[in-house]
C-alpha cells in the first residue's frame, strides 16, 4: 500500500490540531499610539499601549504588561532597528529590539526580535528571542509553540520533554487527545527520527488507555517507516474504541496488503454499518483496486442516508460512466449539480461534472446537449478545453464560421495557449475539407511563433495530408533540432516515408529512434511494424502490430495488421478484424484505401 493512501480523517485531524509553523509569523511591528508632546516633554506611556492587538490571548495578557515608559530614547531605537531592517541590516535590528526587550522585559519585543531572526533565517538568533519571550511570558501558549517548535527544529528534544509532560498532564481530559496529535505533528519534524519517536513514545506512556495517543504513536511509527509498530499501536486503539472510525482507518492505512486493508474495513463496516468516513474510505480503496461495482454498492449505500451528499453523487456519475451505465452517470452528475448550485463550495468546481456530461451527450450524438453543457464551465483550468470542444461540435453542425469566431475571439495567455488556438482553428478547417485555408491559418501562425514545436507539427501533417513532402520534411526537421527528444516528428517522417515506400532504411532508422524514446508507445510500433513490412520482414511486423493493437485497438492499426495478414494467407483472421474496425470507423480513410487497394468486400 502506498503511504498516500486516500484515507483522509485521519490527517485532517492531525493538520486541525497542527501548531502554528514558526516560518509563518503574523506579528506586527511595534507602534505607539501616542505621541510626545510638541513641546518636547516625554509622556510617560505604558507599552502595553503599542501594537495593541485584537487576539483574545493578547487581550487576556494585557494586564501582565509591564508598565514601562517608552521613552524617547526607547522609541528612537525602535524606530532604529524598523529602518534598519528595510535597508537589509537584520542584525542592527535585532540586536537593537532584543536590547529593548532585555531592558523593558516586554513580550512583544522579544516576539519581534524572534521574526527578525526568523525573516533573515537566523536560527540560532531567533531560538535566543524565543527562550527570552517564555522567560518573560511564561503563561503564554504561543511563547511555548514557538519554543517547542525551535528545539524540536533544533534537535534540543530534551528541552521539549518537560514542556510537553506538562502540557499533556494539564490538559482537559476532553482535549488530551487532540494534544497527542498535536505533539506528533510537531515531532513529525525533527531531524532524528528515532529520538523523536521516543520522546512521544515517553510523555505518552502514561495515557496507554487513550486510544488517540495509540494512534498518534501508530501515525508516527509509520510515517518512520515501521509498518509493524503501526499497526500494534492501530490494533491496540480499536481494542480501547471498537467503534473508533478513526483507529479502523488508521488501521487500514498502515496495512501493507491493499486486499488485507479493504477487508479490515469491510469487516468495520459490517459492525457499524453507517461510519461514513470508513465507507467512503472504503469506496476509494475499491476504485483504486478497479473493482467498480464493489465501490459503486458503497457510494449507494452513502447517499441512501444522505440523497444530497455531492461527494457520493459525483463518484456515482463517474463510476457509472465508467461502466458505460451512461443513463445513470447522467443522473447522478446532474443531481451533483442541483446539489452544488444549491449549496456552493468554493472547493467544488463543476467542471469536470459538466465535460462529463457533454462527453455522455456526444456518446449520444445529441450537439445541442453538448453545447449547453460546454457553455455553463465558467473560466478556470478547464474553460479553454470546453471552448475547444465547443467550437469543434458548432463546426460539425455546420457552423463553421461562428467556431471560428469563438476561437479568436477567446483571451489567450502566452505563447502556448495562442498556438493552441491557432492549431484548433486549423484542425476545424482541416475537418471540413478546406486544407489550403487550414494552411494559411497554421502559416500566419508559423509567422507569429516560428518556434512552437506544436504549430509546426501541425503543420506538418497539414502538408502531407496535402501532398507537399518537402514542406512536411522540412518543419518535422526543425522540430528535430528544436527539441531533440520529440519522438512524435521522427514517428511521423518514418512512417511518411515508409507509408509512400521510399528511403525504407532511413525510415527505419527516424523510426527506431522515435521507439528508443518511447518503447510503448502503441502508434510508433505500428509505424515499426510497417516499416518491417515494407522491407518484407512479415513475421517480425506481425509481431511488432499485434503489440500495438493490444495496447491500444485503434482503427488505423488493425488496418495494417489486417494487410499483414492477409499477405501471410491468414484472410479469414484478416477480414475478422477488418470487419471490427470497419464498425467502429466506417469512415476512416486508411482502411478504405486498405480494403479498395486489396479488392476486398466485408
Amino acid at each position: 500500500m502506498k503511504n498516500t493512501l486516500l484515507i483522509v480523517t485521519l490527517p485532517l485531524v492531525l493538520a486541525a490540531c497542527a501548531s502554528k509553523a514558526p516560518q509563518k509569523t503574523d506579528i506586527p511591528p511595534l507602534a505607539s499610539e501616542q505621541t510626545a508632546s510638541s513641546q518636547g516633554r516625554t509622556k510617560k506611556v505604558a507599552l502595553s499601549q503599542a501594537a495593541r492587538g485584537n487576539a483574545s490571548e493578547e487581550d487576556k495578557q494585557e494586564e501582565n504588561l509591564p508598565a514601562a515608559e517608552l521613552t524617547e530614547e526607547l522609541l528612537f531605537k525602535l524606530l532604529s532597528s524598523e529602518i534598519a531592517l528595510q535597508r537589509g541590516e537584520w542584525q542592527s535590528a535585532y540586536v537593537t529590539v532584543m536590547s529593548a526587550a532585555q531592558q523593558t522585559r516586554d513580550p512583544r519585543l522579544a516576539r519581534r526580535a524572534a521574526e527578525i531572526a526568523l525573516a533573515a533565517k537566523q536560527v540560532d538568533e531567533a531560538m535566543a528571542a524565543v527562550r527570552l519571550w517564555r522567560t518573560i511570558a511564561p503563561e503564554s501558549d504561543e511563547a511555548a509553540q514557538y519554543y517547542l517548535s525551535f528545539a524540536i527544529l533544533g534537535e534540543n528534544l530534551a528541552e521539549a520533554r518537560p514542556i510537553l509532560e506538562q502540557r499533556l498532564k494539564e490538559a482537559r481530559p476532553q482535549t488530551r487527545g487532540l494534544l497527542a496529535f498535536q505533539m506528533q505533528r510537531l515531532l513529525a519534524r525533527a531531524k532524528d527520527k528515532a529520538a523523536a519517536f521516543a520522546l512521544l513514545e515517553d510523555v505518552l506512556a502514561p495515557y496507554g488507555d487513550l486510544p488517540e495517543a495509540r494512534l498518534a504513536l501508530a501515525q508516527a511509527a509509520f510515517g518512520n517507516g515501521d509498518a509493524e509498530r503501526a499497526r500494534k499501536e492501530a490494533e491496540a486503539a480499536l481494542r480501547i474504541k471498537p467503534d473508533s472510525e478513526l483507529a479502523a482507518l488508521a488501521l487500514a492505512q498502515v496495512t501493507p496488503d491493499k486486499e488485507a486493508a479493504v477487508k479490515r474495513l469491510q469487516d468495520f463496516l459490517n459492525r457499524y454499518p453507517n461510519s461514513r468516513d470508513v465507507r467512503l474510505a472504503h469506496a476509494r480503496m475499491l476504485v483504486e483496486m478497479k473493482e467498480y461495482g464493489r465501490a459503486r454498492r458503497d457510494f449507494e449505500a452513502l447517499l441512501k442516508n444522505d440523497p444530497k451528499d455531492a461527494t457520493s453523487l459525483y463518484a456515482l456519475g463517474v463510476l457509472a460512466a465508467q461502466t458505460n451505465d451512461l443513463k445513470a452517470a447522467e443522473r447522478y452528475l446532474t443531481d451533483y449539480l442541483a446539489v452544488v448550485e444549491e449549496k456552493p463550495d468554493e472547493d467544488r468546481d463543476p467542471s469536470q461534472a459538466l465535460l462529463l456530461l457533454a462527453q455522455i451527450a456526444e456518446e449520444r450524438k445529441d450537439s445541442a446537449a453538448v453545447l449547453k453543457w460546454l457553455e455553463q464551465i465558467e473560466p478556470g483550468e478547464a474553460y479553454l478545453q470546453a471552448q475547444l470542444k465547443r467550437a469543434q461540435v458548432m463546426a460539425k453542425r455546420g457552423e463553421l464560421e461562428a467556431a471560428r469566431k469563438l476561437l479568436r475571439d477567446l483571451p489567450a495567455e502566452g505563447e502556448r495557449e495562442q498556438a493552441q488556438l491557432i492549431i484548433a482553428e486549423g484542425q476545424l478547417l482541416r475537418d471540413n475539407n478546406q486544407l489550403p485555408a487550414a494552411l494559411e491559418v497554421l502559416t500566419q501562425g508559423l509567422k507569429r511563433f516560428p518556434t512552437s514545436t506544436d504549430l509546426l507539427y501541425d503543420y506538418a501533417m497539414l502538408a502531407e495530408k496535402s501532398s507537399l513532402w518537402e514542406e512536411m520534411e522540412t518543419s518535422l526537421r526543425k522540430i528535430m533540432q528544436l527539441a531533440p527528444e520529440n519522438q512524435h516528428a521522427y514517428n511521423a517522417l518514418g512512417y511518411s516515408l515508409a507509408e509512400r515506400n521510399i528511403r525504407l532504411d532511413e525510415a527505419y532508422t527516424l523510426i527506431e529512434k522515435a521507439l528508443k524514446l518511447a518503447p510503448d508507445d502503441p502508434f510508433i510500433l505500428d509505424s515499426m511494424g510497417w516499416v518491417q513490412f515494407r522491407l518484407g520482414r512479415l513475421k517480425e511486423a506481425e509481431a511488432l502490430l499485434r503489440r500495438a493493437y493490444e495496447l491500444r485497438p485503434d482503427v488505423e492499426i488493425a488496418a495494417h495488421l489486417g494487410e499483414v495478414l492477409w499477405v501471410r494467407g491468414q484472410r479469414d483472421d484478416a477480414q475478422k478484424l477488418w470487419r471490427d474496425a470497419q464498425n467502429k470507423d466506417p469512415q476512416n480513410d486508411t482502411l478504405k484505401s486498405t480494403l479498395a487497394r486489396l479488392n476486398v468486400r466485408l
